[in-house]
């Protein structure tokens, strides 16, 4: 089984640096000889605090738009909804790096102020994500020097241990420095601590502290100005904490003399330097392992590892390369970048995960929450890592407590919450950017509640139910104000649009804002059918519960349009771009199982045909469609098409350091081509567990262990000439069970800790 990414040269720029984390704090490695950066991330480190952006002519705007959309005016109900339904400033807050750790590397010196040209051999830099740490190894002259990179998340620090096989040959100067707006301070804290200290923009922003300190083993080390430096040392560890405001003042806005965000960040770093390295080492390899070793994949590919994964990834350009042992490392890779980047009490994953390099990134690295963000929390259950689910609940909650706000001031709606298709850390909930396809889409809230059900589903964790409820109530409750009749009394959603696609009507008129998008449709009858089996099982919300059911029978379900297509616009437009990368119709083929070819076999041939359609032109460009794509496909059992999707994904969506390129870097197609390998394996739809039910033909022998269904059953599978030879389904919850492999199917009761075996 493959773990190991592992390659020849240093990292020529960010797209081949190799990412450590431990959920809060995130570097980005890039293994340079002479000047070593570790890029540096803090989950909190947003610029600036909470906005008021609600439009106070929303109201007003909003009945304006529902008029002109009614009787067809597309373009002026466009203008207006700019005009009175965009946020007063269009932008949320975004994502920011905390700096650079620089190490400057002294190896032949005459005196300590010049690094000259230097030769290595045997140069090689590799991430270990079985245990999550990164290693650098060369030799220098006829010194081999050794590095180790970890970021512990019981020890709250970044580790970067330097060793060398003779004594005394250990000089390097070592700061943090590297964001574009500066650092209020940046200067000795200690006699060993640099405490770098500075803040984010707005009076109510969120102020940040990095330490960075250090031990060695032989030799000296002190501060001089801005710098830490060790000279003749054996062996050196470097130590980096960060702490910011926004934890310490409950998710508010900062105190500006509450400066405990600092004494931790000073706490952090003394608590690692009364460690032995070692044992710091350990503990943070123990903790990760408690979560990666859950699940085992093996595709028993061939043995490449005698190549680098640039190498092995630039093969798979050509599509008849196979190489079974890459896509079982990119599968362990996503569940790496879960497990250092989502922990409990963390923020949850952005649009590049914890790992930005920018003041201003692509798209403010926010949460976009049209797919983006859901996506990356796909195969949080599925593969066995729901504690790593929970940072989504926790901002949620914010989204919930300014939506209740959006909702009342925005739609003059006095019950539930609404979100619009980007949110930031303060949980922002008005509509965001300037940009038609996209802004006026008020269904984020209901299908962000959607996870807290599905988490509930697979840990059958009555407590958290209860706890979180009220979100997926919340979420509801908007909806049955929001919606209005149509004209054949269906109740739909107006405004909103199809996300980030364009419409052309008979007449040639382009437009986004619309009435009624398939994708509305499905995600509320999904959210409705949620809250009212939670409620059920809570016991509670009988009348609410009977409501939505009345309700329910008015949503409008897919529909099959003139190409064979499910419709993506209530009315049967063509798109502007028939290759668009969102194919927002499918959502009810997944993430949901509103389509399944067992229970709807029309409705799943023309999910197939809308597949098809986009792909024929040149749908899948980016990144994260592909891996949406190939999540679709494994949900139609299209096992070769799951594969072609996943060696496309491999092959011509993801950098050299294995993160995904959407271009630019996305996370997102990770976590998506982690959910589609696991999909292809096993599935939870229309209430069955299904054993293998796309397993590619390429994957013609393997394993897999720990992987997690629905009802809280563990399941471990294998196989042998595509065909399954055993599967043991361990029930920690216990109840009955629909286990479907191929044309087969059996209703299997287990008590608690029972286990049962397919064979």
């Amino acid at each position: 089984m493959e773990h190991i990414l592992r390659y020849t040269k240093e990292a020529a720029d960010f797209n081949e640096a190799l990412p450590i984390g431990n959920g809060r704090i995130g570097g980005m490695v890039y293994g340079r000889v002479l000047r070593e950066t570790v890029g540096l991330n803090e989950d909190s480190v947003w610029s600036g605090g909470m906005r008021n952006r609600v439009n106070p002519d929303a109201q007003e705007g909003l009945a304006e738009v529902r008029e002109l959309l009614r009787h067809g005016d597309i373009p002026a109900a466009e203008k207006t909804a700019f005009e009175k339904m965009q946020g007063i400033n269009p932008n949320c807050r975004h994502y920011m790096p905390l700096g650079d750790l620089g190490i400057d590397f002294f190896y032949f010196m005459e005196n300590t102020s010049a690094i000259g040209n230097i030769e290595t051999d045997g140069y090689e830099r590799k991430l270990d994500i079985s245990e999550a740490v990164s290693y650098v190894e060369y030799k220098a002259g006829d010194v081999t020097y050794r590095r180790e990179y970890f970021i512990s998340a019981p020890g709250n620090v970044l580790a970067v241990h330097v060793s060398a096989d003779k004594p005394g040959k250990i000089n390097l100067d070592a700061g943090i420095d590297g964001r574009d707006d500066e650092y209020d301070d940046n200067r000795p804290c200690a006699d060993n601590m640099i405490m770098i200290t500075g803040g984010t923009g707005s009076a109510d922003g969120i102020f940040f502290a990095a330490v960075l300190s250090g031990s060695c083993s032989g030799g000296s080390l002190r501060t001089v100005g801005k710098k830490l430096r060790i000279r003749e040392a054996d062996s050196a560890t470097l130590y980096v904490s960060a702490r910011t405001s926004f934890y310490e003042c409950d998710r508010g806005g900062a105190d500006p003399l509450d400066k405990s965000f600092e004494t931790k960040a000073i706490a952090d770093v003394r608590a690692a330097l009364g460690k032995e390295y070692e044992s710091l080492k350990a503990e943070h390899i123990a903790d990760y392992r408690k979560l990666y070793d859950r699940v085992r994949l093996d595709l028993c590919g061939e043995d490449r590892q005698s190549l680098t994964t640039d190498e092995r990834l630039e093969r798979f350009k050509d599509e008849t390369n196979r190489d079974n042992g890459l896509m079982e490392l990119y599968f362990n890779f996503g569940r790496y970048l879960m497990i250092s980047g989502s922990r409990t009490g963390t923020q949850p994953l952005n649009l590049q995960g914890i790992w930005n390099k920018d003041m201003k990134p692509a798209w403010g690295s926010k949460y976009t929450v049209n797919i983006n963000t859901e996506m990356n929390y796909w195969p949080a259950e599925s593969c066995n890592l729901s504690e790593c689910h929970e940072p989504l609940f926790e901002l949620l909650g914010r989204v919930c407590k300014n939506g209740r706000k959006m909702a009342k001031e925005m739609y003059g709606i006095d019950k539930g919450f609404v979100c619009h298709h980007n949110t930031d850390i303060w949980g922002d909930a008005a509509p965001v950017d300037e940009w038609i396809p996209a802004t006026i889409w008020p269904m984020s809230g209901a299908w962000l509640a959607l996870h807290v059900y599905q988490h509930y589903e697979y840990t059958q964790d009555t407590e958290f139910l209860a706890k979180n409820y009220y979100l997926l109530k919340e979420a509801a409750e908007f909806f049955t104000e929001f919606l209005i009749p149509d004209e054949e009394g269906r109740l739909i959603t107006s405004p909103s649009v199809s996300p980030e696609n364009t419409y052309k009507t008979d007449r040639g008129v382009t437009g986004c804002l619309c009435m009624g998008p398939s994708m509305d449709s499905q995600i509320i009858t999904v959210l409705f059918e949620a809250v009212i089996k939670s409620a059920a099982i809570l016991d509670k919300d009988e009348e609410f519960a009977s409501k939505l059911s009345e309700m329910l029978k008015k949503i409008p379900a897919p529909e099959i349009g003139k190409y064979g297509q499910i419709k993506e616009w209530a009315v049967d437009y063509d798109e502007v771009e028939p290759g668009h990368r969102h194919i927002s119709q499918l959502f009810a083929l997944h993430p949901a199982d509103l389509i399944t070819p067992a229970k709807t076999p029309e409705l799943a041939k023309a999910a197939k045909a809308t597949l098809e359609r986009r792909l024929s032109h040149g749908g899948g460009h980016t990144g994260w469609s592909r891996a949406w794509i190939a999540n679709m496909w494994a949900r139609l059992y299209e096992s070769d098409m799951v594969y072609e999707n996943l060696h496309k994904l491999l092959g011509l969506s993801t950098n050299r350091n294995m993160f995904d390129n959407h271009p630019p870097f996305q996370i997102d197609g990770n976590f998506g081509g982690t959910s589609a390998i696991a999909e292809a394996l096993l599935q939870c739809t229309g209430g069955e567990i299904i054993l293998l039910p796309a397993l590619p033909s390429q994957w013609k022998d393997g394993s897999v262990c720990g992987l997690k269904a629905k009802g809280n059953v563990s399941i471990d599978i294998s196989w042998k000439d595509g065909k399954l030879t055993q599967a043991r389904l361990a029930s920690a919850a216990g109840g009955d069970y629909r286990i479907r492999y191929g044309g087969e199917t059996r209703n299997v009761t287990l008590g608690g800790g029972s286990v049962f075996l397919w064979t």
